[in-house]
């Protein structure tokens, strides 16, 4: 009877302790970042037909080794089949699951200037499933003008436009000097994830979400990178 009973417990499956954290929350910066890449690639496929994608070719496609792209897909869930590799369809959705692209996301733009005019062009955010749903500005000369369909509202309107809209995402297309102000109006007013490009560091709750992007400082980083690898092929020429 003793060994009966061992063995009915030994065949009700374990299941493992979930997080408390969602999946999200627990992957690393690059791994997000990476997933994002994965996805363009996959996206790529399945608009060319393709029935099947191998980690190898997405290593290949993107710089990097099929060991990472494996580690990166298995964190997410076992989508892969032995045999077949990845089916593009299947990985697309659960990293758009992942990245929380399974769902519309109302964004709000802040400072209308030519950065601000080609963003609201670009195609490629709907396709993401981010809407640009309301845009403000402080100069009184640009209020009430139409941008790409949106009628541009002066910043006393950003509160009650964003409660009434329900937008969780902002973009801050405005000078260095405003930003931190605009930053705190957007974070009042329920804002909970910040595109920033304003060339300056914002302060935000640990509640809301930053980042930033700082065209100046990326072709820094670019021309460092351009100038040392110079200075190594010159130096590997006269070793």
């Amino acid at each position: 009877m003793r060994e009966k009973a061992s063995r009915n417990r030994s065949a009700v499956p374990v299941r493992p302790r979930e997080s408390p954290l969602p999946l999200a929350a627990r992957l690393s910066r690059a791994t997000v970042a990476r997933l994002s890449w994965y996805l363009r690639q996959v996206q790529m496929s399945e608009r060319t037909g393709a029935t099947r994608i191998s980690s190898r070719e997405l290593a290949d496609a993107l710089g990097v080794t099929a060991a990472q792209v494996r580690k990166d897909l298995a964190a997410i869930g076992s989508l892969g089949h032995p045999g077949i590799g990845y089916r593009p369809q299947e990985l697309a959705e659960a990293i758009r699951q992942v990245l929380g692209l399974d769902r519309t996301w109302s964004v709000v733009l802040v400072g209308v200037g030519n950065l601000a005019r080609a963003l609201l062009r670009y195609a490629g955010f709907g396709r993401q499933g981010f809407h640009f749903v309301a845009v403000f500005d402080s100069d009184p000369a640009k209020i009430g003008q139409t941008v790409e369909g949106l009628t541009i509202w002066p910043m006393s309107e950003l509160t009650p436009r964003i409660a009434a809209l329900g937008a969780q995402l902002a973009i801050l297309t405005v000078p260095a000097h405003a930003a931190q102000g605009v930053a705190d109006q957007l974070v009042a007013a329920g804002i909970r994830g910040i595109l920033n490009f304003a060339p300056v560091v914002l302060r935000v709750p640990s509640t809301v979400s930053l980042v930033s992007v700082d065209l100046t400082v990326q072709l820094e980083q670019l021309a460092y990178l351009v100038l040392n690898a110079t200075a190594n092929g010159e130096s590997s020429r006269h070793s």
